[in-house]
């Protein structure tokens, strides 16, 4: 049996349609964090007709949201990755695993950037047992190319890429950027005030400069620009992406020199 992760992004939902032309069990799972944009209910629909099969979709059976999250919590994030992350993603993919038992892969989204590849072989080298397989990165599919192969399926993206954001995270992420969280302030002026309001009371922040903590409520309309930031995509692994260190085989993976499931 193959495990295909999909997230309601761009990427996953092309990763699990090469991943049902490959292989012939494929269980198709999507994580629910309660905090994703409506719209996300429309393209799953869109992608479980594509697939011609159900996407199932868990969720943590201890946290509403992310919101429940960080309130219960009263932290937000860190060296070792997002709150909100490790128990509404990490924490019930954990609890499918042992339910499942074993299984011959798991399909992840990350696509043919240095970035992302960067983030599978992380993955590749932490956590072996997940048997990860990246059928983008051995495609060398971008995320531009799978928005492309959405568009000729007849699929319409998910609402925040149109609205401007450069992935399909919960609305009001907290590994954003100052261009980001202002973005949020205009355009989901509810969560921004929100979180605004659940950093004081927990007193920790979602940004930091050089200073030190920056309130939601102290920033600045005209701090950051979003098109300039760099914030990935939210998954399963969280703590990956906070390592910033990159591998040496990922430019040998770029060049072609070796193919991303030789990666040790």
């Amino acid at each position: 049996m193959i495990i295909a992760w999909f997230s309601c992004g761009v990427t996953s939902a092309v990763a699990c349609k090469i991943a049902l032309s490959l292989y012939d069990d494929v269980q198709i799972y999507y994580i629910e964090t309660g905090s994703g944009h409506p719209d996300n209910t429309r393209f799953l629909s869109d992608c479980e007709r594509w697939y011609n099969r159900p996407i199932h979709t868990i969720r943590s059976d201890k946290y509403l949201n992310v919101e429940d999250v960080l309130t219960k919590k009263r932290f937000i994030n860190g060296p070792t990755g997002a709150a909100c992350t490790f128990e509404l993603k990490k924490q019930v993919r954990y609890k499918l695993e042992k339910e499942l038992g074993n299984w011959d892969g798991q399909v992840w989204g990350f696509d043919f950037d240095p970035k992302e590849i960067n983030r599978a072989i992380r993955l590749k080298q932490q956590y072996p047992d997940t048997k990860p397989l990246f059928p983008l990165i051995e495609r060398q599919i971008t995320k531009k190319d799978a928005m492309g192969m959405l568009w000729k399926a007849g699929i319409e993206i998910p609402a925040m890429y149109k609205m401007g954001y450069n992935n399909n995270n919960c609305i009001g992420c907290v590994k954003g950027g100052m261009g980001y969280w202002n973005k949020i302030r205009k355009d989901f002026p509810k969560v921004f005030d929100r979180m605004a309001k659940i950093e004081r009371e927990v007193g920790a922040t979602c940004l930091k400069d050089k200073s030190g903590k920056i309130f939601l409520d102290e920033l600045s309309p005209n701090r950051g620009e979003i098109p300039e930031e760099i914030m990935p995509d939210c998954s399963l692994i969280c703590q990956i992406e906070f390592q910033g260190i990159i591998d040496r085989q990922v430019e040998r993976v770029l060049k072609g020199e070796i193919h991303i499931n030789d990666v040790t």
